[in-house]
């Protein structure tokens, strides 16, 4: 947790760079610049749980944590989270130094002044007395001893800067762009030799040596020896040229036992000795040595020696190295290259670990909130970053709030602050009603709450139990603490996880979103950040992801077109609106269970890069089981509309254009190969997927513990009923999904001849083609003659959609907010006005029961206290859902509108009988037919619905489903 030891790190920062007298506080030097102006808030911000230290007592115990805001009078901050209330005043103060430009330690009056303190920090490193047994700078001491000739003792000034952190601290409060440019550093070092009497350095060099010989003990307790060995090491590294039209290509280190690895890195470099080699600060992750190495021109040599006046700046020749500058947030310039390898504190054994072409591509994907998440996954050519977090239990791969803080290092960005603040139902209640999102079930949540004494009185004016909704804010700093971006979600989450996940969520789609199109003209960009309650600094983010453009499109260059083969599917064909996907091939028996939005969705799957012609054909990927949520955008959108009308056990190939060439070669275990495949050739993807298992929605798993037949079968069983009541014709499905109620409608004796089905889903209605299609050349009895399905919004006027028999609604209406809900019950019974009309919606009083009675309830949500707490909507995906009260109001008050009476019912459970129906019916009669001068039509009105699949006996006529 960053800032909850304040004290400690403060302590320890003073004492890396040898400050031992008395200084002040941050805090007392903002008390002493702005008195009574500066204005320190703390607040309490969540709680961690902690032991409690008595073994065997499973009781968890609360540790508050804290957060102050520090209001100056031309800006504010806000500090990290800290475990006690001083560390975050501290905390705050030092963000504000460094946002004025000061630095705590610098501005504080020490024994010494960072140059003396620089000396004898050097003079220090090159005494007898140093160095430490397992300091990073004692192996290259060691191996400084064993060079040969001109070269013995001889220890470059970059390595000084990058391993020594005393030093490294001491040259950035000297120079801050220290930071971004690290060979500024060796200027500072080498400026101290002239000052140090045990320390020499040779003409023309970057480097420094002891003046006088080590003693005898000291060369002996270091194990300092002269071997003859020919034995190398071979270490696998990565070249990455300045100019971006060249590849970046492995190289392979020889390490010679009595050799010095920087040497080795200088030849490959071209440059005579390791005193012209500059190194990178560490990338990847915290344990590694990964570095970059780049070479200093002759002429940048000499400024470094000579211009001891003015280290501010110097003019660096050579062009940069975008790339490599990209990955390490430093100025590279030139050639570089890439290595893992170095002493560390853990061992005096050089350490080294291969970089592979692999593993330059994962570290470039994984800039970008896509590619974190797909790494995560292991599934980079079939995982996506998921657009909605829709529960714990249904997230797979790091959380979005991991992915976010990783983001944000990868970038060199200051850790994100996450902001949760409760909100009581009241004001929960107030604020959606503001935003014209008043759930009703809320203000019931409420009612339960204090029916069940979730209020009770604490004794000091508040209740507990009502702070049980909250909000999540996420600003993003840079490292100099320039705020770059802000998202103030509206929404309101029952868990604090839920609501930080949630708004990480949104600020990586956005961020995601730009990196898929760099390209991305301003006003969109702010668009799509309006949508996602995002604001930001135009001139910070472009800042900070500059180089974003020229590294990620140019992954894109020299490759081939991809063309797709013909499919040779002999089933219904479809199209995949809006995909580079060729037609899919489905295969095997359909065994009847299909995944359906809030599905978890089990599959094994293998990719390959496929050559135009077939010539040549390369596994990129594969995996035996890949598990993801169905409708959650947590696999690439092609895989997913393949999936969605696939059955449990089938499986299905097909092709489709390339993604971004960085994804597949972070894939594939040899790149080099494939990128020459790549670039020679056109390409494709060629995918195999089969659909293992589905495990229902929550809502379908609850349903099928208590009831049987499953209220799903029930609600089918009595629109039968009311279609035989009504001696119906025609009949019409709002929002018909994937076909379910209208295929289920033709296993019974109906006198329906015509059936209709519209939905928003293109995915949905493939399906529904595909299912109805099969019934309906199967059944030669069958009394339907024709069948139609339309893309459109149930929420829209349709002409083609007016007067029929019958229209059906089930379980449609909470997929809607409220007011969408109440525009649909006007156009269907205003416009469309079927003689008869079956709305059903879930009763959520009855929430209570099915909850209680789902095995995978407590599993799914482990931290929810269900049945004191007012209950949870049956799925994810329901803006609402109502009480018995609230759809009888809305159900009459349409009904009086319109001319229609209306009757209540349900199925699953007992209308007589607390909480009622499970899942609650009106039913909708007209009462008369409407004058013409009275009735509501809309001239000339344009049509909103397409045909996208239609079937008709009569003519014979070979179905189909065409795209927009």
């Amino acid at each position: 947790m960053r800032g909850c030891d304040f004290y400690e790190n403060f302590w320890r920062l003073l004492m890396e760079i040898g400050v031992k007298k008395t200084i002040f506080s941050p805090k007392a030097i903002i008390n002493q610049k702005f008195g009574s102006k500066a204005c320190y808030k703390v607040e309490k911000v969540q709680e961690e749980s902690t032991q409690n230290g008595f073994p065997g007592l499973e009781i968890p115990q609360k540790a508050p944590l804290f957060r102050c805001q520090l209001e100056l009078p031309e800006f504010t901050v806000v500090s990290d989270i800290c475990r006690k209330k001083k560390d975050a005043e501290q905390s705050a103060a030092d963000l504000a130094l460094k946002r004025l430009g000061h630095n705590s330690v610098a501005e504080n009056p020490s024994d010494k002044d960072p140059c003396d303190a620089l000396i004898d920090q050097i003079k220090y490193l090159f005494s007898d007395e140093f160095p430490l047994p397992l300091h990073p700078l004692r192996g290259h001491l060691r191996a400084a001893l064993l060079r040969r000739g001109d070269l013995y003792g001889l220890v470059p000034a970059s390595v000084i800067a990058a391993c020594d952190t005393k030093t490294s601290n001491l040259c950035k409060l000297l120079n801050p762009e220290v930071e971004l440019k690290p060979f500024l550093a060796l200027s500072l070092i080498m400026r101290t030799i002239p000052r140090l009497s045990g320390c020499v350095t040779s003409k023309g060099q970057l480097s420094i040596q002891k003046q006088n010989p080590y003693p005898t003990e000291i060369i002996e307790s270091s194990d300092i020896q002269q071997s003859d060995s020919s034995e190398s090491i071979l270490v696998k590294a990565i070249q990455i040229p300045a100019s971006l039209d060249k590849t970046v290509q492995p190289v392979t280190l020889h390490i010679s036992s009595a050799g010095y690895y920087l040497d080795v890195i200088a030849e490959e470099l071209g440059v005579t000795d390791a005193s012209k080699v500059f190194l990178s600060r560490t990338i990847g992750k915290a344990s590694s040595e990964t570095r970059l190495y780049f070479a200093a021109s002759e002429s940048l040599v000499m400024d470094l020696l000579s211009d001891l006046a003015n280290v501010k700046d110097f003019h660096v020749e050579g062009p940069p190295n975008a790339r490599a500058s990209y990955f390490c947030g430093q100025g590279i310039y030139g050639d570089a290259i890439m290595a893992s390898i170095g002493y560390t504190w853990r061992s005096k054994e050089l350490f080294h670990e291969h970089v592979s072409l692999q593993s330059y591509y994962r570290m470039l994907i994984s800039k970008i909130p896509s590619g974190i998440y797909k790494l995560s996954r292991e599934a980079i050519l079939a995982a996506e970053l998921p657009s909605v977090f829709t529960s714990k239990a249904n997230w797979r791969g790091s959380s979005p709030r991991e992915i976010l803080c990783a983001f944000c290092r990868q970038h060199w960005l200051s850790e994100p602050i996450f902001s949760v603040t409760s909100v009581p139902l009241k004001a929960s209640c107030e604020l959606l009603r503001s935003q014209n999102k008043l759930k009703v079930t809320e203000v019931a949540g409420l009612a339960t709450e204090y029916a069940n004494g979730g209020g009770l009185n604490a004794g000091d004016g508040e209740s507990v139990g009502l702070e049980s909704n909250f909000k999540c804010e996420v600003k993003v700093f840079s490292k100099g603490w320039d705020l770059i971006m802000e998202c103030s979600p509206k929404e309101i989450y029952r868990k604090q996880t839920d609501a930080t996940h949630s708004a990480s969520l949104k600020v990586l789609s956005w961020l995601n979103a730009y990196f898929k199109d760099l390209g991305m003209p301003l006003e969109k960009l702010n668009c799509s950040a309006d949508a996602l309650d995002i604001s930001f600094s135009l001139e910070n983010f472009h800042k900070e992801f500059a180089l974003s453009q020229s590294i990620h499109n140019v992954q894109q260059s020299g490759i081939q077109g991809s063309k797709l083969p013909e499919s040779k599917s002999t089933d219904m064909q479809y199209t995949l609106s809006g995909q580079d996907v060729c037609l899919p091939n489905i295969e095997g028996s359909d065994s009847g269970v299909f995944p359906s939005n809030g599905s978890l969705l089990c599959i094994s799957y293998s990719v390959s890069l496929l050559t135009e012609g077939g010539h040549a054909k390369e596994l990129i990927e594969s995996k035996d089981e890949y598990e993801f949520e169905m409708g959650a955008g947590a696999v690439i959108s092609a895989l997913e509309a393949v999936v969605t009308p696939m059955s449990a056990g089938q499986c299905a190939h097909f092709n489709m254009k390339l993604p971004p060439q960085e994804f597949i070669l972070a894939a594939v275990d040899d790149p080099g190969r494939i990128h020459s495949l790549l670039s020679s050739e056109a390409c494709c993807l060629e995918y195999h997927v089969t659909l293992l298992r589905v495990t229902k929605p929550p809502e379908e798993r609850m349903e099928q513990a208590l009831f049987s037949p499953p209220l799903s079968k029930q609600r089918v069983e009595y629109a039968v009923q009311q279609i035989k009541k009504s001696c119906a014709a025609t009949l019409v499905d709002f929002g018909c999904g994937a076909g379910s109620l209208l295929d289920s409608l033709l296993d019974y004796p109906t006198s329906l001849e015509k059936i209709v089905g519209v939905d928003i889903s293109q995915k949905s209605l493939g399906r529904a083609a595909k299912v109805l299609h099969a019934k309906l050349s199967s059944k030669s009895d069958a009394g339907v003659k024709s069948a139609i399905l339309y893309d459109g919004s149930i929420t829209e006027f349709e002409p083609q959609l007016c007067g029929f028999d019958i229209g059906t609604c089930l379980e449609v209406i909470e997929h809607m907010e409220e007011d969408q809900a109440c525009r649909f019950g006007d156009i269907a019974l205003g416009y469309f006005r079927p003689k008869v009309l079956i709305v059903s919606t879930p009763n959520y009083e009855y929430n209570v029961i099915l909850q209680r009675s789902s095995p995978g309830t407590q599993e799914e949500y482990p931290d929810e206290k269900s049945q004191s707490e007012s209950c949870k909507f049956r799925n994810h995906d329901h803006k609402f859902e109502w009480t018995r009260e609230q759809f009888n109001h809305w159900a009459s008050e349409l009904a009086k509108k319109h001319n229609y009476s209306v009757e209540f019912s349900g199925v699953g459970g007992s209308g007589d009988v607390e909480p009622g129906f499970a899942s609650q019916i009106a039913v909708f009669k007209q009462e008369s037919l409407l004058d013409e001068d009275d009735l509501l039509t809309k001239q000339n009105s344009s049509q909103h619905c397409k045909v996208v699949w239609n079937w008709n006996c009569a003519d014979g006529l070979v179905p189909s489903l065409t795209s927009n």
